[in-house]
């Protein structure tokens, strides 16, 4: 597989509502900094511009990002900002409300739902938007999110948002958010390691709404990162493709469904050529099989 021809539409499409996307898209957390935000050293202005630039020009027409996807020297509104805007007509900006951070990167209390308008007040500074092609409310713990919900489809009702979804979601969420709203995306962590979210992934399949799994390539490093010894399995499955291990995890993440989205992010630009590559890596159903064993107590 030759990374440098692959194009993004090699992943097939899938409709965000009325919005139809790539189905590898590009998540823009990681350019600020590490996966903690505020920790770590963040990517070269330069080199987070041209990779927002570079995974355009292959194609990829959903990027994921956040208002709170900030570090001491970089928000990532503003990189996609300054990359991107004018934005091309095809090009789909999801973002997320809910979780709270100062401007020192520490963390606060989940908002209010009265303060979700100020959330997405600031989404829309900062991109340069009159309008927000999706919102996911991320959930922080609680149990019912009627009223955040609620909320958010007061303002998608106002125009502010076209289309809402959630994000750190349990089914029973998603059938409160459905009573009051369309939900277009369910976006949680998902991988090889963490497939114990099936429940919400059939779910979505059922009702044709988006899976879009996060820390897919991560896996159990999570929020510190990919630093970890690779499984024997996803190895042996990389040096038969002759990929890389990430490629193997974004391609098993695809043929979950046609419903999944995969965003996986980088700053460096030979990885993102192979992330959009992984979208025309077809896996056997016996690697898949390999791939699912990971985890499972022997027999």
């Amino acid at each position: 597989m030759t990374s440098q021809t692959v194009s993004a539409a090699a992943a097939g499409t899938w409709m965000l509502g009325d919005l139809k996307v790539n189905r590898i898209g590009f998540g823009a957390m990681r350019l600020t900094g590490s996966a903690a935000f505020h920790q770590g050293t963040p990517r070269d202005r330069s080199q987070a511009l041209g990779a927002l630039r570079r995974a355009v020009e292959l194609g990829v027409n959903h990027i994921d990002t956040a208002a709170f996807y900030f570090s001491r020297l970089r928000s990532a509104n503003e990189l996609i900002n300054s990359a991107l805007a004018p934005y091309p007509d095809d090009l789909v900006i999801a973002t997320k409300v809910g979780p709270a951070r100062d401007a020192s990167g520490e963390w606060a209390t989940s908002a209010r739902p009265d303060q979700l308008r100020g959330q997405v007040e600031e989404n829309l500074r900062q991109l340069g938007r009159d309008h927000l092609d999706l919102v996911n409310l991320r959930l922080m713990g609680q149990d019912s999110i009627s009223e955040h919900f609620g909320a958010l489809a007061e303002l998608r009702d106002a125009g502010l948002v076209r289309n809402l979804g959630i994000s750190g979601a349990r089914p029973e969420h998603l059938a409160q958010a459905q009573e009051i709203a369309p939900v277009v995306c369910v976006q949680n962590r998902y991988g090889i390691e963490a497939s114990g979210g099936k429940d919400m992934l059939r779910a979505c399949a059922e009702r044709g709404i988006a899976f879009v799994p996060f820390f897919s390539i991560a896996g159990q490093g999570r929020e510190s990162g990919a630093i970890r010894a690779e499984h024997d399995e996803v190895q042996a499955v990389a040096r038969a493709h002759g990929v890389s291990p990430a490629q193997v995890r974004l391609a098993w993440i695809l043929q979950q469904g046609a419903h999944v989205l995969a965003i996986p992010g980088t700053g460096n630009p030979k990885h993102l050529v192979d992330n959009v590559a992984a979208g025309a890596l077809r896996l056997t159903a016996d690697e898949l099989q390999l791939l699912d064993s990971i985890g499972r107590p022997a027999c």
